[in-house]
């Protein structure tokens, strides 16, 4: 009987496990304390298990424990001692502070941000390396435990619910800062907590509107692009600006603006022009008075694609339903969504780089991965022929049980 050739040395989980660095989970255990008083179930065992739940899928703490009972031994090699019961995963999800995959997260993002925004410039639009993009998503939860945005229900209790506000630049397409609050809270509570570098760009949506971020935002050299709110007012300094096009008709027009209130004063540029797909006209404001007023009105339609990370977030991954009800619980599970998502996002970008046929799409990848979880086929190959790579390794385990049935 010959030997097996195609399969690999490690599950597809263990080569995506392996992408987070052993030594740096050791110090941030170690620095933040998260072990202390532990005797079984250690914070390795507990990021383990709960990034193969998520990234399996499963809806509740009682599909990850028959899965990881059964295939005990495969999880091994990534590192689980041992496979845990229900009620030790939701003592560690209640106990065991939130605060430790968000550092995981952060220290994963520190080691693969140039890496995800190795991306060449596209044409004339330099600014993509500087652009930064902010917004929020809410998850609506099943229980009240979080206050909930909108009005009362008539019958019945308001569901609670989580709002994420997330930083990200747009090139890496994974947030680099990221907040948890109740989902009736306002956006406006990051105006504070944002800190850029001279020389960034962020777009934002009109609920971070405030004349005192935009002043801050301008003395510290970082340029703003957001969406005019119809109720400010605002005086006209100079003349306007009307670009037509050759029909005639205006397509832009820009105008130098001063946002009074109180004592503050905030002066601006406005560009409104035409959407076309929505037949109707839209204005943005900024603080930058050089830039083209193409590349204002892009810099806000790549705004969007934050909206696509909240989307990706959602379809690929369980947040419709939670492990546990505490804030900790629920905390913890998001951040450990964002650390997949974060491996995954590198395994898609390593996955293009290895591959002919170029671009690879993410939710292609998570069911293909998911389907093959503990299979010992290397990942990349899976990824580049999918079909190919999993005929010849049912092959080989075909050929090798015909012997076993021979008479």
């Amino acid at each position: 009987m010959g030997k097996i050739t195609k399969y690999f040395g490690q599950t597809i989980f263990s080569q995506i496990f392996s992408l987070i660095p052993l030594k740096e989970i050791i110090s941030i255990i170690s620095n933040g304390g998260y072990d202390k008083y532990t005797k079984k179930f250690n914070s390795i065992d507990h990021l383990i298990t709960l990034l193969y739940g998520v990234l399996k899928g499963f809806d509740s703490l009682r599909e990850i424990t028959n899965d990881l009972s059964i295939n005990e031994k495969r999880l091994k090699k990534s590192g689980l001692s041992k496979a845990p019961s229900r009620s030790t995963i939701s003592d560690a999800n209640n106990r065991r502070s939130a605060s430790f995959f968000g550092n995981v997260y952060s220290m994963l993002y520190g080691l693969y941000a140039n890496f995800l925004s190795n991306i060449s410039d596209s044409g004339s639009q330099k600014w993509l390396r500087l652009l930064h993009v902010i917004d929020s998503t809410t998850i609506t939860l099943f229980s009240s435990i979080l206050k909930g945005a909108g009005r009362n229900p008539i019958s019945g209790k308001k569901k609670g619910g989580i709002k994420s506000h997330c930083i990200m630049r747009y090139y890496a397409n994974v947030p680099f800062f990221v907040r948890f609050t109740s989902a009736a809270t306002h956006d406006s509570v990051m105006n504070k907590l944002i800190d850029l570098a001279a020389g960034s760009i962020i777009a934002m949506d009109r609920a971070y509107i405030d004349y005192a971020l935009f002043e801050r935002f301008t003395s510290q050299g970082v340029i703003y692009v957001t969406k005019m709110k119809k109720s400010l007012t605002y005086e006209v300094e100079g003349e306007e600006l009307f670009v037509v096009s050759p029909d005639g008709l205006v397509e832009v027009r820009i105008k130098t603006v001063l946002f009074r209130k109180g004592d503050l004063c905030h002066k601006a540029r406005m560009v409104t022009y035409w959407e076309k797909n929505k037949k109707k006209a839209a204005t943005l404001i900024t603080n930058d008075f050089t830039m083209d007023y193409v590349d204002i009105i892009n810099i806000y339609r790549k705004r969007w694609a934050i909206e696509l990370l909240f989307k990706q977030l959602k379809q690929n991954f369980q947040l419709h339903t939670f492990y546990g009800e505490s804030v900790n619980a629920i905390e913890s599970q998001i951040w450990v969504t964002l650390i997949a998502n974060l491996l995954m996002t590198v395994v898609q970008r390593k996955a293009e780089a290895k591959s002919s046929s170029g671009k690879k799409y993410f939710s292609n990848i998570m069911t293909i991965t998911r389907a093959m979880m503990l299979y010992y086929i290397n990942l990349y190959k899976l990824l580049a022929d999918p079909e190919a790579e999993c005929n010849n390794v049912f092959e080989d385990a075909t050929q090798l049980s015909l012997p076993l049935f021979k008479t």
